[in-house]
Parts: C-alpha cells; sequence; structure tokens
C-alpha cells in the first residue's frame, strides 16, 4: 500500500473515532448545525484582548479581503455587543488565546457551486502562546469555521472577558449537501435592500449557502433591466425599485459571506406585471398571462433580461420558474389561437415549446437551468440535460426526477414553505430530501434542498421571526451528515433554542420553537426555555 493510501485509511479511522465521540457527548454540545466530528474537554480559555488573525503557511493572500472581513465580523458577533474590559486579575492562571492562525490551501476566492466548504478547527487547552488553528481548502471554508468558533465562544459578565469553554477542541467538518438555499420573494412585497442584507447575514448563521431571489412575479417588476428600462414600471412604486447596482451589492454582500445568488426569472406564467412597460407582452389587454408565446418580441425581452442577469449574477444557474402555467389565456385570444395551429401546437405542447425555448437562451447566456417540477411532469424528457427540477408540489418527485437521469433541488411545501406558518420546525428538521433514493447514483444527483420564503404575507416587518427558527432546522438537515442527524427531533431542542438564542443575541429577529412560523413567546422566561 502506499504512503498516500495508508494516510487515507488512517484519516477515516480518526474521523470514525471523532464520530464516535461526537455521539457519546453530543447532548452538551451546542453547536449549529451539527459538524461532521466534534470532540472537546472541560476546561476555559480566555480570548486576548489583542486577539488576531495569522495566516502564516497560507496559499491565500486575501487579496479582497474577504477573509479579514469575516475575522472582524467573528469578533463582532462574539461581543454580542457588550463592552469587553477584560479585568484577568478575575481570571488567575488560566490560558489565553491569543490568535487564530488560519490556513488556506487554494489561492483563489471563486465562490461557485461545488466549491469546497470544508474545514478543520482545533483550540488547545494550553501553548505558549495558544493559538487556534483553523485549516481549510478555501476561504468559504475557513468561513464557516470561524462560524463555528463563533459559537463556542461567550461572554463572562463577571472578568468582562470572551471565553472559549469545553476546550480542547477538535472539529472535522464538511457539508453534506452542495446546495443549500433559502428562498426570498421581492414581488408579493418589496423587501428594502438593508432587510435582504440582513437576511444574508442570518443565513451565514446557520451556513446556508444560496440565496434563491424571486424577482419578479404576477404582482410587480421590481428590478432594473437596462436592456428593457419599462420593465420597472411594473414596480409597486417609483420607490419600490432594485437598480442594477443594488443586484451588484447584494451579489457581492453574499458572496463575501460564502452565499451564492440565484436569480429567478419566472416564465411564462408569473408574468402579469411586465406587460406594464410593454403591453404587446400580454395576449391581450383582458387576459395578460402568460407572456404572448406568438409574439418575438417576447422572447427577445427574455434574451435582453438574461444577458443583463448574466452581467451581475455569475452563479452557475439561472431559475426559469415554469410553474402553474394557465394557457387558457393562448387559446382563447383569436390571433395566439391562429398562430398555434399554424405551428401545430395546443395548449399542452406550446408551454413545452416556451419553456425549451427559454432553455436554450439561457443556455446561450452560460447558464444552466433551473425549473419547477411542473416542466418535468408534462415533458421531462425534452428539457436540456443541463436542467435541474425544482420540486415543490410533494413527496416522490425527486425519486422519478433522479431515475431519469436529471438533478433535483427539494423544496417540497407541505414541509419546507415557510410560509406555511403551521408547519413546525420539527417538520422542517425531519424532512429528508433522499427519502426512498437508495441508489447511490441517484443520491448524487440530488444536489441539495432549499426552505422557500415566499412574501404574499411578508414583509420587512415579519420576515426574520418567519424564517428563524425553522430554517435553522433545515440547514441541520441540508449540512450534516445523515448518521449525525437526530432521529428524532426532540434530541435537538436544547442546541436549536440555543440556537435560536445566539440569532436573537445577533439582532436576529428569531421566533420561539414553540408553536409554528411567526411565533410569540407565551409567557415571560429565559430566552433558552423558550
Amino acid at each position: 500500500m502506499g504512503k498516500l493510501g495508508a494516510q487515507s485509511i488512517l484519516f477515516a479511522v480518526i474521523v470514525q473515532i471523532l464520530v464516535i465521540s461526537a455521539a457519546a457527548n453530543i447532548k452538551n454540545l451546542r453547536i449549529w448545525p451539527m459538524p461532521l466530528s466534534v470532540s472537546y474537554g472541560h476546561r476555559t480559555l480566555q480570548l486576548s484582548n489583542d486577539f488576531v488573525l495569522k495566516t502564516e503557511g497560507s496559499k491565500y493572500t486575501d487579496a479582497s479581503g474577504i477573509l479579514k472581513e469575516g475575522f472582524s465580523r467573528l469578533l463582532d458577533v462574539v461581543k454580542v455587543s457588550h463592552v469587553v474590559d477584560a479585568n484577568f486579575s478575575y481570571v488567575g492562571p488560566s490560558p489565553v488565546l491569543k490568535a487564530i492562525q488560519v490556513v488556506v490551501l487554494s489561492p483563489s476566492d471563486e465562490l461557485q457551486y461545488g466549491v469546497d466548504e470544508s474545514y478543520n478547527l482545533t483550540i488547545p487547552a494550553h501553548g505558549n502562546p495558544a493559538y487556534a488553528h483553523l485549516t481549510a481548502k478555501t476561504v468559504y471554508g475557513a468561513l464557516h469555521g470561524l462560524q463555528t468558533f463563533s459559537q463556542v465562544c461567550h461572554f463572562n459578565f463577571t472578568t468582562r472577558t470572551i471565553e472559549v469553554h469545553q476546550v480542547p477542541w477538535t472539529i472535522v467538518d464538511r457539508p453534506r449537501f452542495s446546495y443549500r438555499g433559502l428562498l426570498i420573494d421581492t414581488s408579493r412585497h418589496y423587501l428594502p435592500l438593508p432587510v435582504i442584507l440582513k437576511v444574508i447575514d442570518s443565513m451565514a448563521y446557520a451556513k446556508l449557502n444560496v440565496l434563491h431571489w424571486h424577482i419578479v412575479d404576477t404582482q410587480s417588476f421590481p428590478l432594473e433591466i437596462p436592456s428593457y428600462p419599462k420593465l420597472w414600471n411594473g414596480a409597486y412604486s417609483s420607490s419600490e425599485r432594485y437598480t442594477v447596482a443594488d443586484a451588484a451589492e447584494i451579489v457581492r454582500y453574499a458572496r463575501r459571506r460564502g452565499i451564492n445568488v440565484l436569480a429567478e426569472l419566472d416564465i411564462p406564467g408569473h408574468a402579469q406585471s411586465w406587460g406594464n412597460g410593454y403591453p404587446s407582452l400580454w395576449p391581450s389587454k383582458d387576459c395578460q398571462q402568460p407572456l404572448d408565446i406568438s409574439n418575438d418580441f417576447t422572447f427577445k425581452v427574455i434574451d435582453g433580461i438574461l444577458s443583463d442577469f448574466s452581467k451581475i449574477f455569475k452563479y452557475r444557474f439561472v431559475h426559469l420558474g415554469g410553474d402553474e402555467v394557465d394557457t387558457s389565456c393562448w387559446t382563447l385570444t383569436p390571433r395566439i389561437r391562429k398562430w398555434l395551429k399554424q405551428n401545430k401546437l395546443n395548449g399542452t405542447t406550446a408551454y413545452e415549446y416556451f419553456v425549451l425555448r427559454a432553455q436554450k437562451i439561457a443556455l446561450s447566456h452560460g447558464y444552466e437551468i433551473i425549473n419547477w417540477e411542473e416542466t418535468f411532469n408534462n415533458f421531462g424528457n425534452k428539457l436540456s440535460p443541463k436542467t435541474i427540477v425544482h420540486n415543490w408540489l410533494g413527496g416522490g418527485v425527486a425519486q422519478q426526477v433522479t431515475a431519469a437521469g436529471l438533478r433535483c433541488i427539494v423544496s417540497n411545501q407541505d414541509k419546507w414553505y415557510l410560509d406555511h406558518i403551521d408547519t413546525t420546525w420539527q417538520d422542517f428538521y425531519s424532512n429528508e430530501p433522499l427519502t426512498n433514493i437508495t441508489n447511490p447514483k441517484q443520491q448524487r444527483l440530488v444536489i441539495g434542498g432549499e426552505v422557500c420564503m415566499w412574501g404574499e404575507h411578508i414583509d420587512g416587518s415579519n420576515i426574520e421571526t418567519t424564517i428563524w427558527p425553522r430554517a435553522a432546522a433545515a440547514a441541520e438537515r441540508l449540512w450534516t451528515a445523515y448518521d449525525n442527524l437526530a432521529k428524532n427531533p426532540s434530541q435537538v431542542t436544547r442546541r436549536l433554542a440555543h440556537f435560536r438564542c445566539l440569532l436573537n443575541q445577533r439582532g436576529v429577529a428569531s421566533g420561539p420553537l414553540t408553536g409554528g412560523g411567526r411565533a410569540a413567546p407565551e409567557d415571560p422566561g429565559s430566552c433558552y426555555q423558550q
């Protein structure tokens, strides 16, 4: 056996030992989501007043400052806005942690689907000086490691210091799924830019890594499209809009936290708002969606939008919707009905024609495509092989999609729709994306899942309490190795309650665990008991 083979076996054995250790001590852990493997002790360290970031030996130069900013955010969240005025006379001989040594093995900070997000974190119980050590393949794995480090830090109100409990720590961690998403909807209600940025911050705390931006819909078209500037005539008002620069800032802000932005252009249905600027996109004044299939201008507009998208949204995928398409406006409008007849199409085949033509436009701009599951249910064998099918209607779809050789994202509405406020966090935690999928090849085609915050009854006033803590339950399902997930959600109640309180301390308006979404505390009491 070669040296590398022996090292691989040794590493696997070490990981297995650590997994067993984590399982034995899981009740005392307060980390969310649960890492792949953990071992810890029972001692306490103090963070030095001048706790610093060290990067000697790292191949990543951090020219863009992503790591430095991540470290700065770490210091902010562990202080939880308290004044750290350490009085080490209280501390006694306890060792002081001077720095965290971060070694990133890749010089690149390109953020794309499938980027390596793994990290190893060790925090010693002693040393002269004592340093924490964080190693990651990429800077984005390092950011996840910093998030985990932040969760083992605590403010001591007696000594006014930041403490690290349960040292020594050894954590080996990586995500189970590469796609761990949260959808926001800015058409049903406009979400101000600061609200969106704050949602991105909270996603990073839970290690979610895709912000699915459902930008436009029937009700409004708030985004500036330079190629067709009248489209945002469909905005609710002149102030409820996003400029190109706003969209670019959302992408930039998310990227620096390890989060990709998936833009959605839901077509051909859900598009009535487009015609406020360009009425010729409507089948008629009285029948305003789906988009007019008979008009080449429709596809020129789609091409222009996706061309503009490609300059802003650099994620490999674009979402083209395709759900809930009622083709009656096509068949009831005389000129479109004539066009359908000339092209030997009916309502069903016209729907297929539209989706496939839009897919070709997206492919021409370098995108791979995500479509809602109706496209697969109606003409799955015609979809581009670069299609990812987004399951939302119910169970069993992922099994069918992967059997057909296509990739899948799971968001079944009975479990992972956040606007269904009667769905409990326990339901979110128990939803398994690989249900009834036993073939390893098919399992690999499920790239992950997504919780959906549809906006019919959501705006800046209540979005956070509707997302959290239930999205965190799904986040652990998507991050944590299957064997480390609790078989009964009651086993993680205390740990999730702790994370919910941590969100509150960081300024995120997370509701209590009792009840469904957007719940309120039932009685006075400690955050940790609610």
